[in-house]
């Protein structure tokens, strides 16, 4: 019996053109999934259901029990990166299902640095606004403001907090930092200073969040964070959507108790075309592209097929559960 392969969630169509899929066995059937699955379980379902070997993009796709339970023929899930909290694990361990994981490209820690440095910039300059204006036939509609001098607060000091905390000190700001678990040791490490999270809230003039998103860090950002913040403040999430009280979020950026948001994340992916975050004129709107970048999916979709051969040699690689 052939193998049956599906690759899921590639909207921008390149999966077959960034590795060498034909390199496995030549048996093998490959299905390129390129618009989002159904919603309905059942249909969605019932969409998988033919598969031994389920290649998932990030977590765009949610795998828990109820719909593992529904692919009795799935043998091999793999997720791009070494990390899915969408996937439920135990449940796959118990049906027999290997989750690996694909390594993407050590350059995707910069790439979602310098999209949250763009959101920065892009909500400092008012460059949609500005876009729109000039489509428009208008010319400066509003002043821009500048970011040398302006206070810059990192939410989660790992790799891509102190870079993009390193960028801000490089345009004059001054930075501050949080986490739970942060210590003054290591912010000073980083060139920061560490204060309490009402603090970074309450001070900044622009907040950026990057923090692994777990029970601990769920909503993380609640109401009384959002609130804390001046009304000139912008918030910028090129994270996770979860982080945030999005509810809260959205009823300031409307009544406008803070200046705006650059948002890359969002609760449900892709975002309904009809969602009412995208009617906001205080908003800067992308579509998860923090890990978008063609070093990234190469990487993803080369350990992809590596992880399909070592698994079907009888010797998985990057197991993750």
């Amino acid at each position: 019996m052939k193998m049956k392969i599906a690759v899921l969630d590639d909207y921008l169509k390149v999966a077959q053109h960034l590795a060498d899929w034909p390199s496995l066995d030549s048996g093998a059937e490959l299905t390129v999934f390129t618009e989002t699955l159904p919603q309905a379980p059942r249909e969605r379902a019932a969409a998988l259901a033919g598969f031994d070997v389920i290649v998932a993009m990030r977590e765009r796709t949610p795998f828990p029990s109820e719909l593992l339970q529904q692919l009795p023929r799935l043998r091999l899930l793999i997720t791009t990166g070494m990390r899915n909290s969408s996937i439920d694990m135990p449940a796959c361990k118990a049906q027999g299902v290997v989750v690996c994981g694909a390594p993407g490209s050590p350059a995707a820690v910069s790439a979602t640095a310098e999209l949250a440095w763009a959101h920065i910039l892009g909500l400092f300059k008012n460059l949609a606004a500005e876009d729109r204006g000039m489509r428009s036939g208008l010319w400066q509609t509003r002043l821009p403001g500048i970011v040398a001098g302006k206070t810059l607060g990192v939410l989660g000091l790992g790799k891509l907090g102190q870079a993009v905390a390193v960028a801000g000190k490089a345009f004059g700001m001054n930075v501050l930092a949080y986490s739970p678990h942060l210590t003054d040791e290591r912010a000073a490490q980083a060139g920061v200073r560490r204060v309490d999270k009402h603090a970074l809230f309450s001070q900044s003039d622009v907040v950026s969040l990057h923090l692994v998103l777990s029970a601990s860090t769920r909503g993380l950002v609640d109401a009384q964070s959002l609130r804390a913040m001046k009304a000139s403040a912008y918030l910028v999430n090129t994270s996770r959507a979860g982080l945030v009280d999005v509810a809260v979020l959205y009823r300031l950026l409307k009544e406008k108790k803070i200046a705006g948001a650059g948002l890359d994340v969002y609760p449900d992916e892709p975002l309904a075309a009809d969602d009412p975050i995208r009617r906001l004129d205080n908003v800067l709107l992308t579509p998860h592209l923090g890990y978008v970048n063609p070093e990234n999916f190469q990487a993803f979709y080369q350990n992809a097929v590596k992880a399909v051969a070592a698994w079907a040699g009888g010797q998985p690689i990057h197991v993750l559960n």
